[in-house]
C-alpha cells in the first residue's frame, strides 16, 4: 500500500497560507450571491433528504422516484423508479420554457473560426443525430465510442447518444490507437463517431488516422461517423466509415428523447494505468445529472440569464463531461468552448513552425470578447500563464470575470495568489475544487458566497458529502495528515468498473471498510480546512520520512526564479529514496549553479533539510498529456536510469530528450 503521508506533512502546510490569510466574499459579491446563508451545510446532514430535494428541483422527471437511495455497501441506487432522459433536460425543456433563442455554446476554432449555437439550433442537431444513429441500428443500450477534438460535434454527439439511452464512451483525442483498442473492445461499442483532425497549435492533428489503425483489432464497430473539421485527406472505407455532413442532411429532427431508468448507464469513462489495463467507471443517470447540476449552478453562482461561463478542460476527460456539457447544459447556461491550446500562432503565423512568435494571450483575448464571467481552468495551465508573465493578461480587459475556479490537481498556494491578483483583480472569488472521474461531480470546495478562502485550500466538502481524513489504521485524524475517504454514498459516484466488479471492490473499497478511499492525502489544519496533497503514491519516503511531491513542488514554485516544478522520488540506496525536482525558470533567469544551489537551499528552508532536493535540474519543458497532466512517472525512470515507459500520450514527444540533455 502507498505510503502515509502524516510525518512529513505537520506543520508544513502552515508556511502556504500567505502569512495566514484568509479571503473573504466582498460584500459586492454576496450581495447577489446564489448561496450566503452557512445553514445550507446544516441541511446538507440530512442527506438524502437534501439531495432528493436537489432532484426535484433540478431535474425535469418523466416519471418521479419513489425511493431516494438504496445502499448495499459498495452500491448505491440513487433516485429509485424514476425515469428521465438527460438530452430532456439539457436541451428540450429549455426550448419548451421559451429560452431557445439563448445560447447554448460559443464555439472558438484555434484557426480564428467562431459559430454561435443556441439551444434551438443545439436541439435540432442533436435530433438529427438520434435519428442518425437510429438508422445505423443503434439501439437504447448499445455503447458508442467517440474520438474527436474540441468542437460542438463532440457535444452533439454525447447528448444524442443520451438522447437514445446509449451509453457513450470519450476517448481523449491525443490517445493513441492502442489507447483506443483497449477502450472499444472492453466496451463492446458498435459506433465510432471521430473526425478527420483537429486542429493544435497551428497545424491539424489527426484522428481518423488512428481510427484506422485500431479498428483493425476491434471486431465490434460496424460504422465510423466522420467530421470533416480540417478538410486533410483521409481513407473512407466503402460501407463503413460515413461523412457526419451527408447523414445529417439526409436525417429528419424527429427523433424523441427515450425515458430511461435513473440508474441507466449514461456514459463509460476510462482512466489509464501505467500497468493495469484502463478501468471503466461507470456513470449513470439520475443520480449523477443531479449532482452535477447543483455543484454547476452553486459553486459556480451561475446566473444563467446573463453569465458566460468557461470551462477550459477537453470535452474528452470527465471535467468536460460534468461541467462543459451536463451540468451547464442542464442549467441554461452559455458555455465557451474552445479547440486549440493557450498558446496558439498569431493570425499572420497560423501557417508557421516557430513558436516565438505564438500569441500567449489567446486565453485573455477569448474572455474580454465573450465577456466571459465565470473561468474555470487547471493549476498546469495557470503555471504556464506566471512562466508567460503578467503583461500577457494586462492586454485584455477582463473586467467581466467574477469568479475563478482551479480543477485537476491541488494548486499551489504561489499559482492560487497570481490568478487571484492578475485574472481575478483581487475581487473574484476562487472556487478550489476537488473530485475524480469516479465520483463524477465536484466534492470539496469553497461555495463562493459562504466561505472565507484560503490559498491551497479547497476548504470542505459540499452539503450532502461526507470525508474524513484517516491514518494508516483507518482511525479519523481531526488535525494533521493522512487519506482522504468517504464515508457516505453521494449521487454522482461511480456505479462501478465495467464487466470488473471485484475489481471496483478492491480499488475503491477494500481498504478501509466501510468508506471509499478516493486514493488522496489530505491535511486538517486548525480550522478544519482540507488541504488535497495528491495522489498517495506520489508520497516519497526519504529516510523513513514521508514527503508529498505536491509539497516539494510548492516549494519550488515559492521561489521567485521558478514558474513551474515538478517532483519524483526516485530509489536511493542511502535514504531509500532521493528527492529529484524539475523545474522551469521564468523569463530573465538563466540556469547556473549558484541558482540551482540557492533553489534548493529555499526549499529546506521551507520544509526543512530533509526535503532538500538531491539533485534539480533546468528544463524548457515538462512531460505532459495534451490534456496539461504531467507525467511523473516518465521522469521518475529517467531519475532511475530505467528505459522510458509509454510516451504516446505526451503533447510533445520530443520533450523527454531534451530533458535528458538538461540533466546530463
Amino acid at each position: 500500500m502507498a505510503q502515509s503521508p502524516e510525518s512529513a506533512l505537520s506543520g508544513s502546510i502552515d508556511s502556504y497560507q500567505v502569512e495566514d490569510r484568509k479571503f473573504a466574499p466582498s460584500p459586492e459579491f454576496t450581495a447577489s450571491a446564489r448561496l450566503t446563508d452557512p445553514s445550507i451545510y446544516t441541511d446538507g446532514e440530512d442527506y438524502e433528504n437534501f439531495w432528493a430535494t436537489q432532484a426535484r428541483d433540478l431535474i425535469t422527471w418523466f416519471e418521479d422516484f419513489h425511493t431516494t437511495l438504496e445502499w448495499d455497501l459498495p452500491n448505491a441506487r440513487w433516485f429509485v423508479g424514476g425515469k428521465l432522459n438527460v438530452a430532456y433536460n439539457c436541451l428540450d425543456r429549455h426550448v419548451e420554457a421559451g429560452i431557445g433563442d439563448r445560447v447554448a455554446i460559443y464555439f472558438e476554432g484555434e484557426p480564428g473560426d467562431t459559430r454561435t449555437i443556441t439551444y434551438a439550433e443545439l436541439l435540432d442537431d442533436v435530433k438529427r443525430f438520434t435519428r442518425v444513429l437510429i438508422n445505423l441500428g443503434v439501439e437504447t443500450g448499445d455503447r458508442v465510442c467517440i474520438y474527436m477534438p474540441m468542437i460542438p460535434e463532440a457535444a452533439v454527439a454525447m447528448l444524442a447518444c443520451a438522447r437514445l439511452g446509449a451509453p457513450h464512451t470519450l476517448v481523449f483525442g491525443g490517445f493513441s490507437p492502442d489507447s483506443l483498442i483497449d477502450r472499444i473492445n472492453d466496451a463492446e461499442a458498435v459506433v465510432a463517431i471521430t473526425a478527420d483532425a483537429g486542429y493544435r497549435k497551428g497545424k491539424p492533428s489527426g484522428l481518423k488516422t488512428n481510427i484506422d489503425v485500431a479498428l483493425a483489432d476491434c471486431p465490434t464497430i460496424r460504422n465510423v461517423v466522420v467530421v470533416n473539421r480540417c478538410d486533410t485527406d483521409v481513407e473512407m472505407t466503402e460501407g463503413r466509415d460515413l461523412w457526419w455532413h451527408d447523414l445529417m442532411a439526409d436525417a429528419d429532427a424527429d427523433a424523441d428523447a427515450v425515458p430511461v431508468d435513473s440508474e441507466h448507464l449514461l456514459y463509460l469513462l476510462y482512466t489509464s494505468g501505467t500497468t493495469a489495463k484502463p478501468k471503466g467507471v461507470m456513470h449513470t443517470t439520475g443520480g449523477y445529472l443531479t449532482q452535477v447540476a447543483w455543484t454547476h449552478r452553486e459553486v459556480f453562482d451561475l446566473k444563467p440569464e446573463s453569465d458566460i461561463y468557461w470551462c477550459s478542460a477537453d470535452i474528452g476527460w470527465v471535467t468536460g463531461h460534468s461541467y462543459i456539457v451536463y451540468g451547464p447544459l442542464t442549467n441554461g447556461a452559455s458555455v465557451v468552448m474552445y479547440e486549440g491550446t493557450p498558446d496558439t500562432p498569431r493570425e499572420s503565423e497560423r501557417n508557421g513552425d516557430d513558436p516565438a512568435g505564438w500569441a500567449k494571450d489567446r486565453m485573455w483575448d477569448i474572455i474580454e470578447r465573450y465577456k466571459v464571467t465565470q473561468l474555470y481552468t487547471a493549476p498546469t495551465a495557470i503555471r504556464a500563464f506566471m512562466k508567460w508573465g503578467e503583461a500577457e493578461p494586462a492586454k485584455h480587459d477582463l473586467s467581466s470575470l467574477r469568479l475563478l475556479g482551479s480543477v485537476g490537481e491541488p494548486i499551489n498556494p504561489e499559482a492560487w495568489m497570481w490568478y487571484h491578483r492578475n485574472i481575478g483583480a483581487e475581487r473574484c472569488p476562487i472556487v478550489d475544487t476537488w473530485w475524480q472521474t469516479e465520483t463524477g461531480g465536484i466534492m470539496i470546495t469553497p461555495l463562493p458566497g459562504i466561505t472565507e478562502t484560503k490559498p491551497g485550500s479547497a476548504c470542505r466538502a459540499i452539503p450532502g458529502v461526507f470525508v474524513e481524513v484517516v491514518d494508516d489504521e483507518g482511525n479519523e485524524v481531526t488535525e494533521g495528515g493522512g487519506y482522504l475517504t468517504i464515508t457516505k454514498p453521494f449521487p454522482a459516484m461511480l456505479r462501478g468498473v465495467w464487466k470488473a466488479p471485484e475489481r471496483f471492490f478492491d480499488t475503491y473499497w477494500s481498504r478501509y471498510p466501510g468508506r471509499y478511499f478516493a486514493g488522496d492525502g489530505a491535511r486538517l489544519d486548525e480550522d478544519g480546512y482540507l488541504w488535497l496533497m495528491g495522489r498517495v503514491d506520489d508520497v516519497m519516503n526519504i529516510s523513513g520520512h514521508r514527503i508529498s511531491t505536491t509539497e516539494v513542488e510548492s516549494a519550488l514554485v515559492d521561489h521567485d526564479a521558478v514558474a513551474e516544478a515538478a517532483v519524483v522520488g526516485a530509489a536511493d540506496p542511502l535514504t531509500g529514496q532521493a528527492i529529484y525536482g524539475y523545474v522551469i525558470l521564468r523569463g530573465g533567469n538563466e540556469p547556473s549553479e549558484e541558482l540551482i544551489e540557492e533553489i534548493r537551499r529555499h526549499v529546506a528552508t521551507k520544509l526543512g533539510a530533509i526535503a532538500r532536493p538531491k539533485q534539480v535540474v533546468a528544463v524548457t519543458d515538462l512531460p505532459k498529456t495534451r490534456s496539461g497532466k504531467i507525467m511523473r512517472r516518465l521522469l521518475r525512470d529517467m531519475a532511475e536510469g530505467r528505459e522510458l515507459g509509454d510516451t504516446t500520450t505526451l503533447a510533445d514527444a520530443g520533450v523527454m530528450s531534451q530533458i535528458s540533455g538538461s540533466s546530463a
